[in-house]
């Protein structure tokens, strides 16, 4: 297990930025002890490095993103690392153990730096005229590594189940004996120290007053409060859901409930007109989100060198330097309802498999996917997208989408990539958002009360008041009231999947609601064929997937095992 006792020294290729405002990263070597303790600067290096190691997903198994493993997407290209997780070649050798790795080397620095890096005074510094400023900055540093280190324990535990723990610094022959803890002490632990830290941590760093720099933007990218509780909220959730709560525990959903009520009511989310969602929807991902969906954005990853490799990834093909990558499938797009009704196409009574229903559907699904005919994708492209077979963007070129359909979200539609005229700009990883928490709040006050319209005195918005704040922005009807729970838990699991797509949820909370056999064992794709009169006929095609049980938890790497054989690996691997 990589638990190493140094100060790792990244070097900063992509940067780090805030949801509201810039946040300054350097380059640091591995300097010694006394060097970091010198300034203000090199501690600060420090805590800029472990931010680092937060996960965003642009695309990190080659282009393909986590979602091209589930029913979101498929990508485009055969023999892509990502079909390894559905079609039996997943293995403790074969881990995707990345995570394991970043985690543990960030949980080490940050043990590190709560051993060796607090209680500093820099009295050299003390005649400096933002010595006050600068040490209120450092002080708080103490509880944002608390916050990170609680953060990659979550990304380890939801991915692992049981994991070793450790919030010390320790030897090599220390960290290559421990055993893994039970997955429902290392929650406790994510939420201890989150309820610890919360009201000790800067609530908002654009509001520094006179503890701001005099000198420096506000540095906004950092965990706040608000962060803090929001991890707290979703570690709650995890926590109480199936795979890691099978008795069904309901003092384990009151928890999750609660947790996530105290995130809303912190920021006014229950208001009578709540402010806290973006009025549109794309806003969220697009290049100026930091500054424009700063009421919604808990936290996000902010690149603030500009690129254009997820637009290359993703942008069709038959488009110069364009490689279609991943390609939403058709099971996601059935999960977009009627605006009129409410209803998926599916639903409806006069429905018709070999039709698409593109017409009125819910606004969210002309901001996320891309279809035949569709105009100005990207803006710079003038033919409207030909996704039948032999088109323009079309199968049998290589990259040709299988689905029928091409990515929009997160894709930058000005990003051009044209010889001549290539540009490139900047992107945010969603890391936290409330959208997801009026939603996990809906699915734990349901699971606590036990039904969709249930209130109490402590709770007083139900699961469908709660949604219905989401579904408002996008223009749909809430839901019915007084549906049976079967009914509601389908179409709560629709708008989760709908209103989360390609943010990362997707592949975490099949698993956590343990209902991969339902959703992971095949997807849907449309081939389209263009008719001599101009007309389209649509065909649905069925793709099977493998999937075991044993995927709910990711395999212990062997590499690992090797070391240290405390490490018992998960059931099935």
């Amino acid at each position: 297990m990589k638990l190493k006792n140094i100060i790792y020294g990244m070097m900063c290729a992509i940067t780090l930025g805030s949801c509201s405002d810039k946040m300054e990263y350097h380059e640091y070597n591995n300097y010694d002890e006394d060097f970091v303790k010198l300034n203000f600067g090199n501690v600060g290096g420090l805590i800029t490095n472990i931010y680092l190691a937060m996960d965003v997903d642009f695309g990190n198994y080659s282009g393909a993103i986590l979602g091209s493993a589930t029913d979101e997407s498929e990508y485009a290209y055969s023999g892509n690392q990502i079909e390894d997780f559905y079609n039996g070649s997943w293995s403790p050798s074969n881990a995707k153990g990345s995570m394991w790795t970043s985690c543990y080397e960030g949980i080490a620095n940050c043990n590190l730096y709560l051993e060796k890096f607090t209680g500093l005074t820099f009295p050299e510094l003390a005649l400096n005229s933002d010595y006050a400023q600068q040490m209120f900055r450092y002080n708080n540093y103490q509880y944002e590594v608390r916050f990170l280190r609680a953060y990659f324990y979550f990304n380890l535990v939801r991915q692992y189940g049981d994991v070793p723990f450790s919030d010390h610094v320790m030897t090599a022959e220390e960290s290559n004996t421990l055993s893994r803890r039970p997955a429902q002490e290392i929650f406790d632990y994510i939420i201890s120290e989150c309820d610890d830290i919360k009201d000790k941590i800067v609530v908002d760093y654009s509001k520094l007053g006179d503890m701001a720099l005099p000198s420096s933007p506000a540095e906004t990218g950092r965990a706040n409060r608000k962060t803090v509780l929001a991890l707290k909220a979703r570690a709650a959730l995890y926590a109480a859901s199936p795979l890691f709560n099978p008795s069904d525990d309901k003092a384990l959903w009151y928890r999750a409930a609660k947790a996530n009520k105290e995130l809303l009511d912190d920021n006014d989310g229950f208001a009578t007109k709540p402010k806290l969602l973006v009025s549109d929807y794309d806003m969220l991902w697009s290049k100026d989100s930091y500054n424009d969906a700063t009421s919604e954005l808990i936290f996000c990853r902010r690149a603030t060198t500009t690129t254009n490799s997820f637009e290359g990834y993703n942008f069709p093909i038959g488009l110069e330097n364009c490689k279609g990558g991943n390609c939403p499938t058709q099971t996601l797009v059935d999960a977009y309802e009627m605006q009129a009704t409410g209803l998926r196409p599916d639903e409806m009574e006069d429905y018709d498999p070999t039709k698409p229903y593109y017409e009125g559907r819910d606004k969210r699904f002309g901001l996320t996917i891309a279809k035949n005919g569709d105009e100005k994708w990207p803006n710079w492209n003038t033919v409207p997208l030909q996704t039948y077979q032999g088109g323009l963007n079309a199968e049998p070129l290589s990259g040709g989408t299988p689905t029928g359909y091409y990515l929009k979200k997160y894709c930058q539609t000005a990003v051009d990539l044209r010889a001549g005229t290539a540009s490139k700009t900047y992107h945010s990883w969603i890391t936290f958002r409330f959208g997801e928490f009026y939603l996990n709040y809906a699915e734990a006050v349901y699971k606590y009360l036990g039904g969709p319209d249930e209130t109490d005195s402590e709770f007083t918005t139900s699961a469908v008041d709660a949604i219905k704040i989401v579904r408002t922005r996008a223009e749909m009807p809430g839901f019915p009231t007084n549906m049976t729970n079967d009914a509601f838990w389908k179409k709560y699991q629709n708008e989760r999947m709908v209103e989360l797509a390609f943010e990362g949820h997707r592949f975490w909370d099949v698993r956590r609601w343990k209902e991969a056999d339902k959703h992971f064992k095949n997807i849907v794709e449309m081939k389209i064929t263009k008719n001599g009169d101009g007309t389209y006929t649509y065909e649905r095609k069925t793709k099977n997937r493998i999937w075991d049980d044993k995927m709910y938890f990711f395999p212990i790497p062997q590499s690992e095992r090797s070391k240290n054989p405390n490490l018992e690996q998960n059931p099935g691997w």
